[in-house]
């Protein structure tokens, strides 16, 4: 176990990978700092500028800028009340009134501590889950990876929004778009149009651009919010010194890294339910739980902790089931897959030094947290509170553009990113989430494949899906995901029921 992390340490140590983590944690910090921007958004503009890069090399800017910009996440919660990135919610629970208590330095520091820890103890569990898991997923034939296809697709069509039809309605349109192109059995064309550039079908860096990065700036130009915060408003009083405090929020912090590890592990789920969850236990425990809410150091702990915790471990099952534990980690398998890198036992078997590599930069990247999160978070990168908004309106939509034009020169990339781009805003618009579009639009390939292999194999027999084991244990588990909904439902209805009786 302990060996492939060995002989991949020198490699993320040399220089390019080292500053590329470097910059991608501070530019995560910059980018989760700024309402209305994540880290999805970040990486989603970043993958096709990293065409040309080493693999190593992409994914260490990543893996930076997924850490950072969780992290950067707490600043505008905590200074304005308004989160940064969606799990950053949490923080503005308690961040939020320590701000308004002349603490805001300090709260900041318990941030970047806390996602600090929660991050290296996810990063821990990646190394040590992932590999045995490899292992299992061996003995997994065609039949089983459909399965897992389709289990990934469903756990977070249903559970990652809030209303699991339009959830179902978003990944049916991925797959769909996951259709486009000429069909690898019988050579016919699918949706082309009689376009040759869609003959390949829809290239994944300009569709996850368009998704992702284009609705946020239409958004900000939306708004035309044409000032941003004065130099009086981010002026911060030096704070508490966090050791005074570390053993108060050690237990805080082992049990909202294991709430976090567990939820980032569980496809369709993600920081926000981690942070959630981390923080209601973290206040059910604590002998003074109305102090909550009112500007409890904890409160803060826990929610950065719980949210960053779920970091690393949402790419367990992304790297070696090929199924994704968020929109995050979704879209860094698209990175992946740009590179030319499957996720699944594969990788681990032919790029040993990538993949342990990339577990060894998620880990470095919380480290820097520590150096990047702390002074420099209140000093410099809160300043960036400063910056309009309707100036970053177009900064995105030029680097969108730039990015993917630069691909293969084609401006019919720039059209069909910009339609994207327009699908994208309508349906965040909607309440559609866009992970099961990008999600529906990678497995959906892998799932028709997996499926005529099987069918092939067994000579049409359809009930070869379910014999084995793991294919009923699969199958299982996608029942659960669908009636999950139903079943939070009847017990909502029942505790209704309950409290009018006792009314």
């Amino acid at each position: 176990m302990f060996q492939p992390l060995l002989d991949a340490l020198p490699i993320v140590l040399q220089w390019q990978n080292l500053l590329a983590i470097s910059f991608g944690t501070i530019a995560g910090m910059v980018i989760g700092s700024l309402p209305g921007l994540s880290a999805t958004m970040g990486i989603a503009i970043l993958i096709p500028l990293t065409f040309t890069m080493q693999p190593l090399v992409a994914l260490g800017m990543m893996a930076g800028i997924y850490n950072g910009a969780m992290y950067g996440g707490a600043i505008p919660a905590i200074l304005l009340k308004i989160p940064g990135t969606p799990p950053s919610i949490v923080t503005t629970f308690d961040g939020g009134p320590m701000a308004e208590q002349g603490r805001a330095a300090f709260a900041l520091k318990i941030a970047c501590w806390s996602s600090a820890v929660g991050g290296m103890i996810s990063a821990v569990a990646l190394m040590a889950f992932a590999p045995p898991l490899v292992r299992i997923t061996l003995l997994f034939g065609p039949a089983e990876y459909f399965w897992v296809a389709v289990f990934g697709l469903s756990s977070v069509a249903v559970l990652l929004g809030k209303d699991p039809v339009k959830g179902i309605a978003a990944a049916c349109l991925g797959l769909l778009f996951s259709m486009v192109g000429i069909d690898t059995v019988s050579g016919h064309e699918r949706f082309t149009f009689e376009i040759k550039h869609l003959l390949d079908g829809l290239d994944l860096i300009v569709v996850l651009t368009g998704l992702y990065a284009l609705p946020p700036a239409i958004r900000m130009a939306e708004e035309a919010a044409q000032k941003g915060l004065d130099k009086a408003d981010l002026k911060l009083k030096q704070g508490d010194s966090i050791f005074n405090y570390l053993k108060g929020f050690i237990p805080v912090w082992i049990r909202s890294s294991l709430i976090g590890v567990f939820v980032g592990i569980l496809p369709g789920t993600g920081g926000s339910m981690a942070a959630f969850i981390a923080y209601n236990e973290t206040q059910r425990v604590d002998k003074d739980p109305d102090s909550y809410g009112k500007g409890n150091p904890k409160g803060v702990a826990a929610a950065e902790c719980g949210n960053n915790a779920d970091n690393a471990a949402a790419m367990i099952p992304a790297l070696t089931l090929g199924v994704p534990g968020s929109g995050v980690a979704a879209v860094i398998m698209a990175g992946l897959l740009v590179h030319g890198l499957q996720p699944g036992p594969q990788l681990f078997r032919e790029n040993p030094d990538i993949v342990y590599g990339f577990m060894i930069q998620m880990f470095l990247t919380s480290v820097l947290l520590f150096f990047f999160g702390g002074e420099i978070a209140f000093r410099v990168f809160a300043q960036v509170l400063r910056v309009p908004r309707v100036l970053l309106a177009p900064m995105i939509f030029v680097m969108a553009v730039v990015g993917v034009y630069t691909l293969e020169n084609s401006v019919v990339s720039v059209w069909i990113m910009l339609v994207f781009g327009l699908i994208g805003y309508v349906l965040t618009r909607c309440g559609f989430p866009l992970a099961p579009v990008i999600l529906g639009l990678i497995l959906g390939g892998i799932a028709e494949q997996q499926l005529r292999i099987t069918l092939l194999i067994s000579q049409g027999d359809w009930t070869v899906l379910f014999h084995n084991t793991i294919s009923q244990i699969l199958v299982a588990l996608i029942c659960l995901v669908f009636s999950w909904p139903l079943i939070q439902r009847w017990r909502k209805k029942r505790r209704d029921r309950a409290a009018a009786e006792a009314a």
